[in-house]
């Protein structure tokens, strides 16, 4: 595959911008590249978006509240709720300012149970940002109106890949602003066996994305050569002396793994520290300190391992593992498909 250039057209300003009040921005659906097709009943995927920024949000609903583990890395983390048992996760640019979108999802969750507030009724939201302030010159922000549309515009059996939704106005590769390309939001998903897995992913990283031949393939081009280079070859000459263009902050990429296979909390948690790791191969460097990683692992504890398999490897306890390793090729999918 090829990846031609995707860069952004204007350095950033940051200072003296137009936001929400002035613009008044309006909530659409936005234009993914394509769909990605998954087979979990139930989970709806919907997204919305303000052209005006552009900035967006992706809202994944579950079809019952499900078990969490979460994992995060690098030195600008940014997550809300943090919960272990939820019913939807929400994407969103914005940096701090976009956490009110999950705020949105909860409160259109409350009016559907129609103000239901039992305990065993609460709506559980946890919420993930990306800083996409890099790519455009407003101050427009996703909030509790666009977390409620991208609830709204939730399907079953699909995800929409691209410039789309919470992965809008990502960017990758900004070892040197003006070598920074776009990339996006991707997803992939693998059955095997019954076992049902699907990662869906806004990469929005100082680092640049890598296929499995270790070649970048988005991120950190230089239009005078035409070329992208592997940031450690910009890191070494930096370290030899040279003068090298200071590194743009604001970076995050945000995953969530969806499994239907049954993990205890231990196990989960470690599923979710190995396909977190696992993005590295993918993404170079990866959880940096201007850098703020988030994962969820979510399980809807469907089936079991197959005994079958587990006889066959000998050691239950290995099977976590195994289905980490292959999620962790998914997770590089998912990726790939950001930055096509």
């Amino acid at each position: 595959m090829t990846y031609p250039p995707r860069q952004p057209a204007e350095a950033p300003l940051f200072r003296g911008l137009q936001g929400n009040a002035q613009l008044r921005p309006t909530p659409v659906e936005g234009e993914p590249r394509a769909i990605l097709r998954h087979d979990f009943p139930g989970l709806t995927v919907g997204t919305a978006e303000y052209a005006e920024g552009p900035t967006g949000v992706t809202v994944m609903r579950l079809p019952a509240h499900a078990r969490v583990a979460t994992d995060f890395r690098g030195g600008s983390k940014g997550l809300s709720g943090g919960y272990d048992y939820v019913e939807a996760i929400c994407f969103a640019g914005g940096s701090v300012y976009g956490f009110g979108a999950a705020a949105g999802v909860t409160e259109a969750l409350l009016e559907e149970r129609h103000n239901d507030v039992s305990f065993s009724r609460l709506a559980l939201v946890n919420g993930a940002i990306i800083y996409d302030f890099s790519a455009r010159n407003n101050a427009v922000i996703p909030d509790a109106a666009l977390g409620r549309a991208a609830l709204a515009n939730a399907v079953e059996g699909g995800v929409p890949v691209g410039r789309v939704g919470a992965g809008v106005a990502a960017t990758v590769g900004k070892i040197d602003w003006a070598r920074a390309e776009f990339a996006g939001q991707g997803a992939a998903y693998h059955e095997v066996a019954g076992i049902k897995l699907l990662v869906v992913t806004v990469v929005n990283a100082v680092g640049a994305i890598l296929d499995r031949e270790q070649r970048v393939v988005r991120g950190n081009y230089d239009p005078a050569t035409g070329e992208r280079r592997h940031p450690a070859a910009d890191y070494a000459t930096a370290f030899a002396g040279a003068s090298v263009p200071p590194t743009a902050p604001g970076n995050t990429t945000i995953t969530a793994v969806f499994t239907n296979v049954r993990l205890d909390d231990r196990a989960l948690d470690q599923f979710a520290k190995q396909v977190h790791s696992s993005m590295h191969r993918a993404i170079q460097p990866f959880h940096t300190s201007q850098d703020g990683d988030v994962l969820f692992a979510i399980t809807t504890d469907e089936i079991d391992f197959p005994l079958e398999t587990t006889a066959k490897m000998g050691v239950h306890a290995l099977m976590p593992s195994a289905l980490g390793a292959i999620a962790s090729e998914v997770a590089w999918d998912a990726v790939l498909s950001a930055a096509a």
